[in-house]
């Protein structure tokens, strides 16, 4: 049988403006000849970091996608007919009901305006069809996922717009929140980004964070590609503003950071890259030059300073091509009140099937009577293996006949999937592995646990987060310990019109109790301001003063308390005073504001997302 690879290497960038705000954008990666873009559901996954300086506006502090330009003000002879309805107030308490015995087999279309033109009625929408592959700029040659001649015909920026406002009022999750503007007069992308609800969230962030575009010909490389250059080191973005701070969250084993003499470890602190001084420089292509290679063979040289340590060294890595370890330091850990098993899980890729396999099945044979689940910097991926690993550690028992998670469209479409036509079916806990792996089509190992500990970060997305609520939709007991998760339980599938691929929320993930609502994530239920749903727990911040793994370390630590008597260490501040001095000095007085719970890590976003595979 096949065994299959993923490498993924840092094909990201992290670009910093003068007052040292910073963002992702999505960049080309080598393709991957085994993953098919148009095979797999991508489900949200890239969020927006805390916007710089005034303007008092909120966004959640995680990597943002590609930017989309802002729009211009709209224009005054165009006001909305229709305000935005208020999203429902209450998430839904009981499962889905059964779908009628003859569900539609088409979507319903919308009404036309009754003289059959193509003029801006407002609330009245043509079918998005009508307006298809009519470009401005279209496109010549064959396309590549097809093979055969690019559909685009001659069109105007108008058709393109009126293709985004159908195709938006039919699929988007809250088409009615949508103020209907006439689309001849925007640019095409300034159009795109009025089409999303302007509501928040019940923390005062937007409710759509994920709205973004890519060209095809970038969205179908990345998406096609779990490889890219890199060191195999993980960095942790603690502070994003001057004095920048950065340090070392994770490493790969047998790579370039984790080699003699480079040695790098978790904790370590980055001051300089390629001479520059990373908390003040300015020159921020450099910067993410040296920090996210293009290719492989690159040089770079970084000073840093170990942790716990009070001088610097400098180390030089030559980037390569990268094959991720997506489970490290299992272990059981023996305490007076029982056997604790620990699982690191940092990405739910191919590869990760068979390990989390062999991980359970270590930790069922060593009769661990506790599990704690290392998320903290799991920002998604196959819901298929979030599904297992979710059945093996609460077994067949609370499994049984219950849905892992089921995915929900907006009124129009209650029982067929509006893109595929097929009924909408929720995905089961699996029980046998579906992966392409020596381990395909054998039962599962479980450790049939009625609780999980789960550490927990802004860097807890997607699949991750499914975990968590599909495992509580079977009254499995989460117990969340660490910072609040991102919240992302929306998707979408990605829609090419005219060499752009639009990404707009089109459906939510809901478990076996129909609840979905957790779009400002999970908090523990002690976290300062509870920002998202609460979950029993603690709010505790990231240790990297300490390795993963070990039981010292604050997360983990904590996970080993609160099981004994319930009871969580005091819950961290906004903020804390710490001490980075620049390269060279030593350590002085506390200088600087750094957040105390968590930090940001910079991914390509094929590392940040929820996928469903073409069957589900």
């Amino acid at each position: 049988m096949r065994k299959s690879r993923d490498r993924v290497g840092a094909n990201r960038r992290i670009a910093f403006d003068t007052a040292g705000c910073a963002s992702t954008h999505g960049k080309e990666a080598e393709p991957l000849s085994a993953m098919r873009f148009r095979h797999f559901l991508i489900v949200l996954a890239i969020c927006a970091l805390v916007a710089c300086g005034g303007g008092g506006s909120s966004t959640p502090p995680l990597p943002e996608p590609p930017p989309v330009q802002q729009p211009p003000p709209d224009p005054p002879a165009d006001p909305p007919t229709d305000p935005p309805t208020d999203p429902p107030t209450d998430p839904p308490t009981d499962p889905p009901t059964d779908p009628p015995t003859d569900p539609p087999t088409d979507p319903p279309t919308d009404p036309e305006p009754p003289d059959g033109s193509t003029a801006w009625t407002p609330n009245v929408f043509l079918p998005h069809a009508t307006f298809a592959a009519q470009c401005e700029n279209p496109r010549s040659g064959t396309d590549p996922e097809t093979g055969r001649p690019w559909r685009d015909i001659q069109g105007s920026t108008l058709d393109e717009n009126n293709w985004l406002r159908s195709w938006s009022h039919h699929l988007y999750l809250w088409y009615d929140e949508i103020v209907d503007r006439d689309p001849g007069l925007y640019p095409t992308r300034d159009y795109f980004d009025l089409l999303r609800t302007e509501e928040l969230t019940p923390s005062g962030n937007p409710k759509d964070r994920f709205h973004f575009t890519y060209t095809t010909e970038e969205w179908n490389r990345l998406a096609q590609s779990g490889v890219s250059a890199g060191y195999g080191v993980e960095w942790a973005l603690v502070s994003r503003a001057p004095p920048r701070h950065i340090v070392v969250a994770y490493t790969s084993p047998d790579t370039p950071a984790t080699r003699a003499p480079a040695n790098l470890a978790r904790g370590a602190v980055l001051l300089e890259v390629d001479g520059m001084d990373v908390a003040t420089t300015a020159d921020v292509d450099a910067l993410n030059a040296g920090l996210f290679p293009d290719d492989a063979g690159e040089t770079h040289t970084f000073r840093i300073r170990d942790a716990g340590g009070t001088t610097s060294r400098e180390v030089t890595l030559r980037s390569e091509f990268v094959t991720l370890e997506p489970v490290q330091h299992v272990k059981t850990i023996d305490t007076p009140t029982g056997r604790v098993g620990y699982i690191f899980f940092s990405d739910h890729i191919a590869t990760s099937e068979p390990a989390l396999i062999e991980a359970i099945d270590e930790l069922a044979t060593a009769r661990i009577d506790d599990l704690v689940l290392d998320l903290r910097y799991n920002g998604g991926g196959y819901l298929y293996i979030a599904s297992e690993l979710a059945y093996m550690i609460a077994g067949p028992v609370p499994t049984a006949g219950r849905s892992f998670e089921e995915i929900q469209f907006n009124d129009k479409h209650p029982v067929t999937n509006p893109v595929t036509g097929r009924p909408i079916t929720p995905l089961e806990f699996l029980s046998e592995a579906i992966g392409d792996t020596e381990y395909r089509g054998q039962r599962l190992p479980t450790l049939n646990l009625p609780r999980v500990f789960v550490l927990t970060g802004r860097g807890t997305c997607s699949a991750s987060e499914s975990i968590m609520n599909g495992l509580r939709g079977v009254d499995v007991e989460v117990i969340q310990i660490g910072g609040t998760t991102c919240g992302k339980p929306y998707g979408f599938y990605p829609a090419d019109n005219c060499g752009t691929t639009y990404f707009s929320i089109q459906f939510r993930g809901v478990n076996a109790r129909g609840f979905g609502d957790y779009a400002d994530g999970f908090s523990a239920s002690n976290e300062i301001g509870r920002p998202g749903t609460s979950v029993p727990g603690c709010a505790v911040g990231d240790d990297f003063d300490r390795p993963l793994g070990d039981s010292e370390e604050g997360r983990l630590a904590a996970a080993l308390a609160y099981r004994v008597d319930g009871t969580c260490p005091s819950p961290p501040a906004s903020t804390v005073l710490r001490s980075y001095p620049a390269a060279g000095a030593a350590a002085a007085a506390p200088t600087a504001l750094f957040p105390a719970t968590d930090s940001v890590l910079i991914r390509s976003p094929l590392r940040e997302n929820r996928w469903l595979d073409e069957w589900q």
